[in-house]
Order: C-alpha cells, then structure tokens, then sequence
C-alpha cells in the first residue's frame, strides 16, 4: 500500500479519536504544478497546469447544529465556527469559512459538519495546496448538504472562496486545475473565457521532476498582490498611451508587436511586467503546439524562455530557484527547467527523461547542497485526474 492509499484508513482513524463518531464521506482534490503560463491567470491569459498525483483530503459528517468544526492533520490548531457568523481568522481555516461563504452566496444551504483535513501536497511549495483544500473543502460541504454540483461548479465556488474572502486576489488556474485535472493531461485553460482543452503529455515520454527549494511563502502578503496591482497599472498605463484597443480589458489584449510602443509609454518596471504576461501567452500555445508533436527540445526551450521572464521581467525568482533550474538545465536527461507556481520560494519543476531522471536529482541534490549546506526535497510528480468522492 503506497503513500497516499494510506491516508484515508489514518486519517479515518483520526476522526473517530476527534469527534467520537465515523466520517460520513470522505473527497480528494489534487495539488498541481503549472507547465507554463505563470502569472498569466489574473490577467485573463492563458495556463496549461495539470493536477498531480499528491492530494488534500477532506473527511466530513453531517451536524445537526450550524457549527463546523475542523481538525487538520498538518496544522496545529483547529477550528471551530458558525455558518451564521463567517468572518476571516487569518489562519488556514479561512479556506474552509471561503467555501461556505461562495456557496451561500449561490444560493445553497449548508448543514453544520465535522471536518478533519490532511494533505500531501507540500505547504507554500508552489504546488498549489491552497486551492487543493479549497477545493476538497466546497466538495465536502456540498456533499454534506446533498448539493450536487458539477466539478466546475466546485471550481468555480472554491476560487471565489480564495479570491474573495481569503484575498488572494488570484486567477482561476488552481482551483480549474485542481478540480478538473485529467490523467496523463495537461489543461489548456483560458481565463477569460474560462476553457478547458486537454493536452495529452505522452506517457513514458517525459517525467515531471519536482525540486523544492525549502522556502516557503503566503500568496496573501506581499510580492503577489504587487504583481496583481502593477500588471493593473501597465495596463492603465497602455490604455492611457492609447495602446489598449476600446474593448480591451486586461494586458491579456495586448501584442507581442505592441511592445516597442509599449516601451516608450511605460516606465521600465511596468514595462517588463506587461513584457512577462504577453509574451508568456505566446509561450502557452507554442508549448501545446511542440508537446503535441513530440518536439521536446523546443519544450525545454519554452521553460527555460519562461524561467529568464520570471527571474527578470516578473521578479518573482529567489537564488534558491535560480540554482536549482542551473543545475537542472546544465544536466544531461533534462530538456528544460523553470520554478512553477507564483515564485517567492517553492519549487522548481524539471522536465527529463525518464531514464535519466535519478541522475538529474542526484546533481540536483549535490549541486544545491554545495551553495546552501542543505538538499532540497525531490520527487516526480505524474499528471492525475481532478477531484473526487472516496470510498470510506
């Protein structure tokens, strides 16, 4: 029994130890790693994430009152609250009131429920636990009430839980991913019109290593709301210079063959976060584009395109990251290295080939040890399906 099957007989295990009573159902929702289109999603761009084989899971039952009380197996304190009173508690809770929250506001009524939460997907690595518990959170709680929802429905209820009333101020990226991930797939999403199309990755081809730096960091402070607000401002900026055709609403409407204007109407910072999101646009569909023929040295190629944008344009590469994609695209087996997720820390994603995969995370491990006196945690991910119920 691996790993993850594990999970669910502890975890039940731990449930009855809580709340002296058996679950009554029990939901998965996957973390995910982002291939390529990196702080592209609050601009209305375009993704291509797939959910992964590590996973948040929820195990719940009904109460009779309006009272949720929760228990996680990686946090320390739990939680307890009330369905006629959601107000932020600043802590990890708050992804749990946002479930409840979204759903009210779409009209369904909730039953009170005991929740105990544990996950697999590492926190602050940039693998998206976040919206993996956001996710598993509206499922359970719809679950509980008997509201049956479609998985974009639990997609589109748990990103406004994060957005909303957590604050992240994110795009809609993790929580698609998370939800509506597809085995052995990669998800092309556009957030603007918010279309999903599956990329098939090839199984065998390719093997996702991921390389986790040991930093850790919030989305909800910080350089990630700064990101949000100064691709806001280049936008304003491009729209004021008459840059920004009448109907354009985000930097998501501006071209490659715009940037030599753009470059005279903004100031530099803006100028290389607009730079970022255009051309890490293009970058998602040339990426479709060579995944789907096989090409996987212009794959690396677009990853490591992708990696300059975020170290330089976007800002959001710490020393950490930087080294690990050195060493990774300096490796023999590896066709191109970048971080994935929102940057200030977490990890780096590797694609190699799979035989030469153990090689590659060896001179990762050495080379990082070298300048930092510590390894980083490796492991390969493989693309897995969305969320689900599970068998209790």
């Amino acid at each position: 029994m691996g790993e993850q099957e594990q999970d669910l007989p502890r975890a039940r295990d731990a449930f009855v130890a809580r709340f002296g009573r058996k679950p009554q159902l029990a939901v998965r929702a996957p973390g995910r790693v982002n291939l390529i289109g990196e702080h592209t999603d609050y601009s209305e761009g375009l993704v291509l994430p797939c959910a992964i084989d590590r996973d948040t899971l929820v195990l719940a039952a009904p109460r009779r009152d309006r009272e949720l009380h929760a228990l996680s197996l990686e946090q320390e304190a739990p939680a307890r609250f009330t369905l006629d009173v959601l107000l932020r508690a600043g802590d990890w809770s708050d992804y749990l009131r946002g479930a409840a929250v979204a759903l009210a506001e779409r009209g369904h009524a909730l039953l009170g429920a005991d929740l105990l939460v544990t996950s697999r997907v590492p926190l602050g690595s940039g693998l998206s636990s976040s919206a993996a518990l956001g996710v598993a959170a509206v499922l359970a709680l719809s679950r509980c009430a008997g509201i049956e929802l479609s998985l974009r429905e639990v997609a589109e209820a748990a990103h406004a839980g994060e957005n909303a009333f957590v604050g992240i101020g994110c795009g809609i990226l993790d929580p698609f991913a998370s939800a509506l991930g597809r085995r052995d797939h990669a998800l092309r999403i556009d957030c603007r019109d918010r279309s999903v199309e599956a990329v098939a990755l090839g199984v065998g081809r390719i093997e996702l290593l991921v390389a986790h730096s040991g930093v850790t960091r919030r989305l909800v402070s910080g350089g990630y709301r700064e990101r949000v607000a100064e691709c806001q401002a280049a936008f304003g900026a491009a729209r004021a210079a008459g840059l920004a055709p009448p109907a354009a609403r985000t930097l998501r409407d501006l071209s490659a063959e715009q940037l030599p204007a753009l470059a005279r109407a903004l100031d530099p910072l803006l100028l290389r976060r607009a730079r970022h999101v255009i051309r890490e646009n293009q970058r998602v569909d040339a990426f479709c584009t060579a995944v789907r023929a096989g090409d996987l040295g212009v794959v690396g190629a677009l990853l490591r395109e992708g990696m300059a944008s975020l170290r330089d344009d976007y800002e959001v590469s710490i020393p950490e990251l930087d080294l690990l994609c050195a060493l990774g695209d300096a490796a023999a087996g590896c066709y191109g290295s970048r971080l994935t997720g929102a940057g200030f820390g977490g990890c780096t994603l590797h694609l190699v080939a799979p035989e030469a995969a153990e090689d590659v995370a060896r001179q990762l491990r050495a080379g990082f040890a070298r300048s930092f006196g510590r390894e980083p945690t490796l492991f390969c991910v493989h693309p897995a399906d969305g969320a689900s119920g599970l068998e209790l």
